[in-house]
């Protein structure tokens, strides 16, 4: 067994930043350290939590109350730290995840505007409130977002939200970053490809990560 601690790195964004587009080439980089990588997502990561995922993703035409889709996306997480992310840390691993909590004080705080303090007491009575040691926000405006998630396929449930939906989420995530300097690192993705992988690279280095 390796016998570093493990390493949590969070991507996080509003749709169309770009966070599934740059996991594959961040888990390559990653390899460079030479510890085994755990690629999952919220919700999902467990057959739990896939089922969530469906539930709050794909079924477009169901009513789900903020409090009831909060609830929801705590009861994936917890079921996903406890089978996935706390094992693989405890082994040494790298856990890489496309969103995390920051997804809930966004989503179902900036956009379903349910308290921060509200979110933070459930996400502590559920055993969620772990931090990540890093969290990647990929960082786009929010109209280029949603043509770039909605170019190829129909829009998600999330996707059909409202344009000022997802201004208080980027609003959000940005007011987390701006918090928290030390975790959350901001990457502008509203640029070509070879300028968004030299600053994960930039990134991933200044915390001796590749």
């Amino acid at each position: 067994m390796n016998n570093s601690p493990g390493i949590f790195i969070t991507l996080e964004g509003v749709e169309g930043a770009g966070k599934s587009t740059h996991m594959t080439y961040i888990a390559g980089q990653l390899k460079k350290t030479g510890r085994e990588i755990v690629v999952t997502r919220e919700p999902g990561g467990t057959p739990l939590g896939e089922q969530v995922r469906h539930i709050l993703l794909m079924q477009k035409s169901m009513a789900i109350d903020g409090m009831a889709e909060l609830l929801l996306v705590l009861a994936a997480r917890a079921q996903h730290i406890q089978e996935i992310i706390t094992p693989a840390l405890r082994q040494g691993k790298i856990v890489l995840c496309d969103r995390f909590t920051d997804s809930s004080y966004a989503y179902q705080g900036g956009g379903r505007a349910i308290p921060a303090e509200t979110i933070a007491q459930l996400s502590r009575v559920a055993g969620t409130d772990i931090k990540p040691d890093l969290t990647l926000l990929f960082d786009v405006p929010v109209v280029t977002g949603l043509q770039r998630a909605c170019r190829d396929r129909e829009a998600d449930r999330f996707e059909q939200e409202s344009f000022d939906f997802f201004q208080a989420v980027r609003g959000t995530y940005l007011k987390i970053a701006a918090s928290d300097p030390g975790r959350v690192k901001v990457i502008n993705t509203d640029m070509e490809i070879g300028a968004v992988h030299s600053r994960i690279r930039e990134i991933l280095q200044e915390s001796n990560l590749c």
